[in-house]
C-alpha cells in the first residue's frame, strides 16, 4: 500500500505578524485584489525589481494608493524569517477592505518548487481573462478549464480569445519557435516576470524575440513551443493536435538548443537580494 503526503500549509502573515482568524478573513471574505508569485533562493529573487513594480502598479491602479517597494521587501524578509528559511516559494498579495485607508499586505511562504522535467501538452480552450495585465486571486475559469484540460489528459490548459487568437497558459505564458526567433503571442495577456526577464535576455544575448499574432489554424508553422512561469520553462509537446516533433529526432534536436538559450537568457539574470 502506498501514501501520498500532502505538502504542509503555508506559513501567512498579515502586515507583518502571523495572520489571526481575523486577517483570514480578509482574503477568504474579499476577492478583489492582487498578488506576485516568486521563488526565492538563499533569500535571492529573479526579477524582484519587475516583481515589486507589479504590486506598485496594481496596487495604484486597483486602489489608488502607493505600496512601497522596501515595505513589501521587509514583509517578505520577516515572513521568511518567521517560517525558517531561506527558500520558498513566496507570494504577496495586495488587499484594501471596505473602510481601510491603507493596502493589507499577506505574504504567505511555501515550500520551494520548480517546474516539471519533460515535455507538456497544451489543450486549447476559449477563455480570455478581464483585465489580464493584473495578476489577481480567485481566477475561476482558469482553474475550471485547467481542471478540463487536465481531465482530458492535458498537463494545462491554453486560454484564447475569438477567433482562435492564442494569448497565454492557464498558469503560464506561452511563446513559439518559428525556425528563426522566439515568438510571444501579441495579444492580451499577464506578462509574467520570467517572460520579460526571458526578453531581456535573449535581446541582451543579440537574439531578441518578437510580438505576433499566434492563432490555433497557424500553429503547424511553428517548430516547437515552450511555456514559462516562476518555477521555470518547459519545451511544450503538444498542442491540441499539433505535434511538435518529427519522430526523427531534428526537432528535438533544434528545441533543445532552444531550450539551452531560453534557460542561458533566464540564467542571467542576477538573483536581486531581499
Amino acid at each position: 500500500m502506498t501514501t501520498t503526503t500532502s505538502p504542509p500549509p503555508p506559513y501567512v502573515e498579515m502586515d507583518g505578524h502571523p495572520a489571526t482568524e481575523d486577517d483570514l478573513r480578509v482574503p477568504a471574505l474579499l476577492g478583489f485584489g492582487h498578488f506576485t508569485a516568486m521563488q526565492v533562493r538563499d533569500r535571492k529573487v529573479r526579477g524582484l525589481g519587475l516583481h515589486l513594480d507589479r504590486l506598485g502598479g496594481a496596487n495604484r491602479e486597483l486602489f489608488q494608493l502607493p505600496l512601497d517597494g522596501g515595505r513589501v521587501r521587509e514583509l517578505v524578509r520577516h515572513a521568511l524569517d518567521g517560517a525558517g528559511v531561506r527558500d520558498a516559494s513566496v507570494r504577496v498579495h495586495g488587499f484594501l477592505p471596505p473602510g481601510e485607508s491603507r493596502t493589507r499586505v499577506m505574504v504567505t511562504v511555501r515550500e520551494p518548487a520548480a517546474m516539471a522535467p519533460g515535455a507538456r501538452s497544451l489543450m486549447s480552450v476559449p477563455y480570455a481573462r478581464t483585465v489580464p495585465h493584473i495578476k489577481r486571486p480567485g481566477e475561476f475559469g482558469q482553474t475550471y478549464y485547467g481542471m478540463l484540460a487536465a481531465r482530458a489528459g492535458f498537463d494545462e490548459a491554453m486560454l484564447t480569445a475569438p477567433g482562435g487568437v492564442v494569448t497565454e497558459g492557464a498558469v503560464t505564458n506561452v511563446g513559439f519557435w518559428d525556425g528563426t526567433s522566439v515568438v510571444w503571442p501579441d495579444a492580451p495577456a499577464l506578462v509574467g516576470i520570467t517572460m520579460a526577464l526571458l526578453e531581456r535576455g535573449l535581446a541582451a544575448a543579440g537574439e531578441p524575440s518578437v510580438r505576433r499574432a499566434v492563432t490555433l489554424d497557424g500553429l503547424g508553422a511553428y517548430r516547437g513551443a515552450f511555456i514559462c512561469n516562476s518555477q521555470g520553462i518547459a519545451p511544450v509537446r503538444r498542442i491540441d493536435a499539433v505535434e511538435f516533433a518529427s519522430g526523427d529526432g531534428e526537432t528535438e534536436r533544434v528545441m533543445a538548443g532552444v531550450m539551452g538559450q531560453l534557460e542561458a537568457a533566464y540564467g542571467s539574470a542576477p538573483a536581486e537580494p531581499l
